[in-house]
């Protein structure tokens, strides 16, 4: 039997995968759990050369702006610093006319998107009904601004709403659509691993429905973004097996003409304001960057066949460590946000806002062309940036 060094299985992996095949869960396993230099590095090149080829050279970003309308909320998972409960301290709810006046200025500020999400809040109902509630946000904010993109409301947030009103999942994301969400927030995934799950989130749902409900999304011809919260309590194989649901739940949405999921976000877990025994559990504070960097490479090289758009989060990981990612696979750099709170709760370092300046120098600084572009990814030729 002729067995093979680390390197040259390394080599052969990679070269499949520049060959255009998809490598399998242990294929992607064993990229995740090098630690030599020279293999890392290969590992990062074949990312980049993956990238440069199924997306090109030009790096994306987003003039957006997050509206997180209330943390109130009935869950309790254990890496989160921004739920509250009712009347407790920092506890809010926004009105109409705050989330009108943050609307307003993201417009005035250039903002294609509003990307809002929120806690699951039992007292935000209309005539008792959850999702009366939800759709008066929409149809508040498409009233004044219908050419605005909402990407909006997670699959947890679908769930709850079906949960609460007795609707399946199908009539929430169709009524959602039809007053005026584009699209849907592929949150709430952080891993999809029920036995991770258990343990960072056991009030959310579980991995079989997160799927579903992204799944039903794209059936009905709403496209979604996908997620996953990295560097906690997860196993390098739980986080193959989390690419590997994404890409298997994406080819499925191919194979029907759907649209499916637009990008590939990672998240890096931020600890340092989160509920003590994670905290411990995980003994850090902050993201580690050569983790979050290995681990960006293999999602593309492990979705790129059918993700092809990739982002780090400059929130979590600041705007020198989203840039490094541009060189390790990613092509998007995210949008500008214009306020943040989840992140930053939980004592993010990176920032709640960014400017399009600050981005466009960031994605110049690597000698790459930056271009705003919408939600869905179609480019927004008014504001392209060109290199000298």
């Amino acid at each position: 039997m002729i067995h093979l060094s680390s390197t040259q299985t390394v080599d052969a992996i990679l070269d499949r995968a520049l060959a255009g095949q998809d490598l399998s869960e242990a294929e992607g396993l064993v990229l995740l759990q090098q630690t030599e230099g020279g293999a890392i590095e290969a590992i990062r090149e074949t990312a980049d050369r993956l990238r440069q080829r199924q997306v090109g050279e030009v790096v994306t970003y987003v003039i957006n702006r997050n509206i997180n309308f209330t943390n109130i909320c009935e869950q309790h998972c254990s890496f989160c610093a921004f739920r509250r409960d009712p009347g407790e301290t920092g506890a809010y709810w926004l009105d109409e006319s705050v989330i009108l006046e943050k609307t307003t200025d993201a417009v005035q500020r250039g903002a294609t998107e509003i990307c809002m999400q929120g806690g699951l809040n039992p007292q935000a109902t209309i005539d008792g009904s959850v999702l009366k509630y939800y759709l008066q946000l929409v149809r508040f904010i498409k009233a004044a601004f219908p050419e605005l993109h909402l990407h909006a409301f997670s699959p947890q947030e679908v769930q709850f709403i079906a949960r609460i009103d007795g609707l399946s999942y199908a009539e929430v994301i169709a009524a959602l659509q039809a007053a005026g969400v584009g699209s849907m927030p592929g949150t709430a995934a952080e891993v999809l691993s029920d036995e991770v799950r258990r343990v960072i989130c056991p009030e959310k749902i579980n991995t079989a429905t997160w799927l579903e409900v992204v799944e039903t999304a794209h059936r009905l011809g709403m496209p979604t973004t996908s997620t996953m919260l990295s560097g906690h309590i997860e196993t390098s194989a739980q986080q193959i097996r989390h690419l590997s649901a994404l890409r298997s739940l994406q080819q499925a949405a191919v194979e029907r003409g759907d649209r499916g999921i637009t990008e590939f976000i990672l998240l890096p877990f931020v600890g340092q304001d989160a509920p003590k025994p994670l905290r411990r559990r995980v003994g850090r504070d902050q993201p580690i960057l050569s983790d979050a960097l290995l681990l960006m490479a293999v999602a593309r090289i492990f979705l790129g066949n059918w993700i092809v758009n990739h982002q780090p989060s400059w929130v979590k990981l600041g705007l020198d460590g989203a840039t490094t990612a541009l060189t390790w696979g990613c092509n998007d750099i995210g949008g500008t946000l214009m306020e943040e709170h989840i992140t930053s709760m939980a004592g993010a370092q990176g920032g709640t806002c960014m400017d399009v300046e600050a981005l466009q120098q960031a994605i110049q600084a690597i000698d790459r062309p930056a271009q705003q572009r919408d939600t869905l990814y179609g480019r927004i030729t008014r504001q392209t940036v060109k290199n000298e």
